[in-house]
């Protein structure tokens, strides 16, 4: 059990800021308290993920702010902040895009918009600064090139194609679940009618082209898995890990889903002002690029000069022109909660035994 520190300083003027673009007569009012603090306790921010280590540590070396982190998941960390309340042991957590307006709903977070607020899409934050996102995921196919030797490059060639297609677990993995949503998008459906997916995975499955596997890398390096459809910066890390001259990573042509990560600031916050810091960091070119390293897209990805080696673990831009991010949010609720039934009925069904 890691231990917490509460702090004992606490700024009246810091907490007091609007969530107004943050001046650099802000920033430094926001560093000395920040420092004053001392630490800033995560949840959800372990260094593995979208190497949030390197960003750790420069707050540390450039801040001195002592950190902690406690993985879990969304669910859980919305799930701490409401349970401690003002008691909290955590100051800022990195919840799935759709957790962001649940925390603002249960008022949970508190506002603090970075200087580079205005390059950040609309569609990627919350008006008043409670929630934004820091980097991306965009579904897209990793093909196995020894397996697969007309590798495709949208859905439509994924349904000419002969190889096996492996999805995950629909009714578990929100990976798979927008693995489903991306297919729609590109036939035509949205995320109150999923029909044209259902029936595009359906046939595959009559085909006995739908495959059982988990995605996960362990699998992959195995040779089990021909084409798996997984979010872009697990394919492109499982890529470089395994062999980068085997595999492909590609965005389908014809559509996909783009979505992503949020910080949200404790609302209860010890160290509110460490938090803030720490956002203002991340959405920093300096953060931006670490996310990046980490294969994660960072949302300012257009407004950023990458360093060479960094840019080689991403994508073109140009692969996105045909990804979006979800246009109703709780229709798609709605609609990923009936969706391992529907699975069950449309695909599964026509399973070949």
């Amino acid at each position: 059990m890691k231990a917490f520190i509460s702090s004992v300083v606490a700024s009246a003027v810091l907490l007091a800021l609007p969530a107004a673009h943050a001046a650099d007569n802000d920033l430094a009012a926001l560093e000395k308290a920040a420092r004053a603090e001392g630490q800033v306790n995560s949840v959800g921010m372990p260094d593995s993920w979208a190497n949030w280590k390197d960003t750790w540590n420069d707050i540390n070396s450039k801040y001195g702010l002592k950190h902690s982190d406690t993985d879990m998941s969304s669910a859980q960390e919305l799930a701490k902040f409401d349970a401690e309340k003002e008691n909290a042991s955590a100051d800022i957590g990195d919840v799935g895009a759709a957790f962001g307006p649940v925390a603002v709903s249960k008022g949970l977070a508190q506002p603090y918009k970075p200087t580079h607020w205005d390059q950040i899409p609309s569609w990627a934050k919350d008006s008043e600064g409670n929630w934004m996102l820091a980097y991306t995921g965009t579904i897209a196919f990793l093909i196995d090139k020894q397996q697969v030797k007309d590798a495709p490059h949208s859905w439509a060639d994924l349904k000419k194609g002969k190889y096996v297609v492996t999805i995950g677990d629909v009714g578990v993995a929100a990976q798979a679940a927008n693995g489903v949503l991306a297919a729609n998008y590109a036939m035509g459906g949205d995320e109150k009618n999923l029909k044209p997916a259902l029936k595009f995975f359906g046939e595959l499955a009559k085909e006995g082209r739908l495959g059982v596997t988990d995605p996960v890398i362990a699998n992959i390096e195995k040779g089990e898995i021909q084409v798996a459809v997984v979010w872009d910066f697990n394919g492109l890390n499982y890529r470089d890990q395994i062999d980068k001259n085997r595999y492909e990573v590609v965005i389908p042509s014809d559509g996909s889903v783009i979505s992503g990560y949020s910080t949200i600031i404790n609302k209860y916050a010890k160290h509110p002002n460490a938090a803030k810091l720490a956002r203002e960091y991340i959405f920093s070119d300096a953060g931006q690029i670490n996310l990046a390293k980490g294969y994660a897209r960072p949302i300012r990805a257009e407004h950023l000069t990458l360093p060479a080696d960094v840019q080689a673990k991403l994508l073109p831009q140009s692969e996105y022109k045909n990804a979006r991010p979800i246009k109703d949010q709780a229709a798609w609720d709605k609609s990923s909660k009936m969706l391992p039934r529907l699975w069950q009925e449309n695909v599964i069904i026509n399973m070949k035994q």
